[in-house]
């Protein structure tokens, strides 16, 4: 092991950082530059706004200006852009470049920030290029001082990349693009509820120009009827195959289509395909009723979602470590995604590979345009094709194999997107599908019935979980389960669901020696609004807890704010795991977070109110407190409302909110939607892969029963992997119910920071800078 690596060794004493905003405008922005101050200024280095982006620097004067801890305060929940964005004609001159070079030495800047898409990213390294050669001729001009030349040596540039359009390669996401779906997603659930009443077909319009990924994700996320996406356009002949797909969908009694076009979708001559085209289509052969809806600026509008602001604040802490530790020798990088890390990569590496996937569609190579985008596109895309196109049963494998699907624990939003994606796979795979209502206690009784292509046709969109789920265990039931699975040949099992659904597959696991029954491949997929499940970085239903959170303690920091002096104190569910407590503190700008993981003691809620009190005498007269359910069995929500009302009296006064059951409900987020989809997917072809494995040809019967056969599949760090859940024991804390280590924590200090706390952040993960993997075959 590696020795830890603190950041409390990097200093910014002496060092200025201007952070600016560029080009099109992205929500979680200001989540991103409200962290980029908060670490500058902990860090004790000067950090200055540069509105109006480039324009402003090239302008200077009032355009740049040194800010405070409380100038970033209440933007976090803002769309958009607080420092303001231009396009600058400016600077794409050397003169420009000039007099931004001048401006940013008068006030000692060699630290940038810049928050905005390739375009923005290539001016600012362009920039850095040219700076000593820029200090020297502003120096002969007599502009600046000679010794400026050596005092300001070099420009250090860390670009993070706000762009709801995720057009860049190099990250997973881009900052406001889950936003960004977001918005889709809500005007397609209203839209489906018109569209059903009148039988219609609805062409939406989404944008991006150059990029399909918000086309091809909502597209996923909604179950629409087609897609039309730049990277990958349709072959000849794409209007005789949309007419029959949306012909046969109706046919099998759907009341409405969905068809989704992005705003730079072309043929396969590189000819546009626009939304009134592919309407008039629709109304020329089928003669349905169709309207087009154009989504435009509607996309990058509204809230930041949980996601956007928890990326944004962690992207922008990486970006000021990025900057303190950069040399003359380092080059400008951007600080990206991947998977679930946050890393660092060259900013031109990344550049150039998003430039070659405007050339391959230029030049018509399509798959390469696909590849190029990256693994996650590619996943997409190759999910859609998929679930959208029922084969006809003449095309379809048979392979003999009845594999069931049941839900177990509490409800999570996005279960049901997960069981019609691993329905529609296994049909696609050639299984019977059976559906289990209720869990295993349904499972025992009986409640199985096969489950066809139609039957889960508009799931994707609904909460809770329409198979029904209990958190009963198969334990008590093992002999009437078995029974049920001989009953209806079972030979797969795919579980979705929560803590109780791993620990019903160590039963069943455990059951192999007793019964021959469970001896056939099992797969659980995570389904819990805790994220406490061992083996996975992600839950489905985390996401759309994590909004709801967020969204009411943005509604309560609005009420606080109005009345003044007053803090909130916010109970949250999770069982003892902590994740929805510390994530939804980061997301929503709290004070403080209580969780079972980190002990706290009377100690320390005295200096949480100390700390409170203290900010009632600045300009932000209000807190945010937020606990989770189980953090400790004696301080509770009543005890630290109390002690806060009396502690705090004179200074401010309190309320309390639990939320309770809201965190389970309402409609799946597009992140657990599109989760959901593809990890189910990705169980379901396992399954058969191992199906072909195991089928003993002699016997005529599916035999499984090495640990390697009951398997949970998790997000781990940047993969999905399926690990046996008998390995996953050491890692389970079965008392408190969670995993013994989980990732989250090294977030914790992030949190702290960004609320003004003294903390010790652990950066060992940080600091190495990557490169791109370029596809194998794009390259050839």
């Amino acid at each position: 092991m590696p020795d830890k690596k603190f950041f409390e060794n990097l200093s910014g004493k002496g060092k200025a950082i201007g952070v600016l905003t560029s080009g099109g405008d992205a929500q979680g922005m200001n989540a991103a530059v409200r962290a980029v101050v908060r670490m500058g200024i902990y860090v004790e280095a000067k950090v200055y706004f540069i509105y109006e982006g480039y324009q402003g620097m090239v302008d200077g004067g009032d355009n740049i200006v040194e800010v405070t801890w409380e100038s970033v305060s209440s933007i976090l929940q803002v769309g958009g852009t607080v420092i303001g964005s231009a396009r600058c004609k400016a600077f794409r001159t050397r003169e420009g470049r000039l007099k931004a070079a001048c401006n940013l030495v008068k006030c000692g800047i060699t630290n940038l920030c810049v928050i905005g898409g390739d375009g923005s990213l290539t001016g600012a390294n362009l920039f850095r290029e040219e700076w000593n050669g820029l200090l020297e001729e502003l120096a002969q001009n007599g502009e600046i001082e000679k010794g400026a030349i050596k005092k300001y040596a070099y420009l250090n540039i860390v670009g993070m990349v706000g762009s709801i359009d995720n057009d860049f390669c190099g990250t997973d996401m881009t900052i406001g693009t889950d936003s960004a779906l977001h918005r889709i997603i809500e005007v397609v659930d209203a839209i489906m509820t018109t569209a059903q009443s009148h039988q219609r077909t609805f062409v939406l319009e989404v944008m991006g120009r150059h990029c399909g990924y918000l086309a091809l994700v909502s597209a996923l996320a909604c179950g629409a009827d087609y897609v039309f996406i730049p990277e990958y356009p349709p072959e000849e002949g794409w209007e005789d195959h949309m007419c029959s797909r949306l012909s046969e969908n109706r046919a099998r009694k759907k009341r409405l289509n969905i068809i989704i076009v992005a705003e730079g979708a072309i043929d396969c001559h590189n000819q546009p395909i626009t939304s009134e085209q592919v309407k008039d289509l629709v109304v020329q052969r089928l003669g349905y009723d169709t309207r087009v809806t154009i989504l435009g600026h509607v996309q990058r509008g509204g809230t930041p979602s949980a996601f956007d602001r928890i990326l944004a604040s962690r992207m922008g802490v990486e970006a000021v470590l990025a900057l303190l530790e950069g040399t003359p020798e380092t080059p400008a990088c951007v600080v990206s995604l991947s998977g679930n890390q946050a890393v660092r990569l060259p900013l031109m590496e990344c550049v150039q590979m998003t430039q070659d996937v405007q050339k391959a569609m230029d030049g018509k190579r399509f798959s390469d345009a696909v590849q190029l985008r990256g693994r996650s596109f590619e996943n997409n895309l190759n999910t859609y094709k998929l679930l959208s196109t029922k084969r006809t049963a003449a095309d379809l494998p048979k392979t003999n194999f009845n594999v069931a699907v049941l839900n177990v624990g509490a409800p999570a939003a996005g279960m049901n997107a997960a069981v019609r994606s691993a329905v529609r796979i296994g049909i696609t795979e050639g299984h019977k599908m059976f559906a289990v209502t209720d869990g295993f206690e349904g499972f025992s009784r009986g409640l199985i019935k096969e489950i066809s292509w139609g039957d889960v046709g508009g799931w994707t969109g609904q909460g809770g979980s329409i198979l029904g789920t209990k958190r009963a265990l198969p334990g008590k039931y093992l002999e009437k389960i078995a029974e049920q699975m001989r009953t209806h040949n079972i030979n797969a099992l795919l579980v979705i669901g929560g803590f109780e659904a791993y620990l019903g597959l160590l039963e069943l696991s455990a059951a192999r020696e007793k019964f021959d029954e469970f001896c056939i491949p099992m797969v659980m997929v995570p389904a819990t609004v805790s994220n406490n499940v061992p083996g996975s970085d992600f839950s489905i239903g985390a996401d759309t807890a994590l909004n709801t959170i967020t969204d009411t303690c943005d509604r309560i920091k609005l009420s606080a704010s109005g009345t003044k002096r007053r803090v909130f104190i916010i109970e949250t569910m999770g069982g003892y795991c902590g994740y929805l407590a510390n994530m939804g503190a980061l997301a929503a700008g709290a004070d403080a977070a209580y969780i079972f993981e980190e002990k706290f003691d009377i100690r320390e809620l005295q200096a949480n109110v100390e700390h409170l009190t203290e900010k009632m005498k600045t300009s932000i007269q209000r807190g945010l407190v937020l606990r989770n359910e189980n953090s400790s069995e004696n301080y509770t929500t009543d005890f630290i409302y109390q002690l806060y009302s009396e502690e705090g009296k004179g200074v401010f006064d309190c309320r309390k909110n639990v939320l309770g059951h809201m965190q389970q409900g309402g409609a799946p987020s597009p992140f657990d939607r599109n989760f959901g989809t593809k990890i189910s997917a990705k169980a379901v072809l396992w399954l058969s892969k191992k199906l072909k494995e195991c089928y003993r040809r002699d016997e005529g019967r599916v035999f499984a029963n090495t640990e390697d056969s009951v398997c949970l599949l998790g997000m781990r760090r940047r993969n999905l992997i399926f690990q046996p859940v008998v390995q996953l024991k050491d890692e389970t804390d079965f008392v408190h119910r969670i995993p013994r280590e989980q990732w989250w924590l090294k977030l914790r200090p992030l949190m702290k920071i960004l609320a003004k706390y003294k903390t010790s952040y652990d950066v060992s993960d940080s600091g190495q800078l990557e490169h791109v993997l370029r596809p194998k075959q794009a390259e050839a």
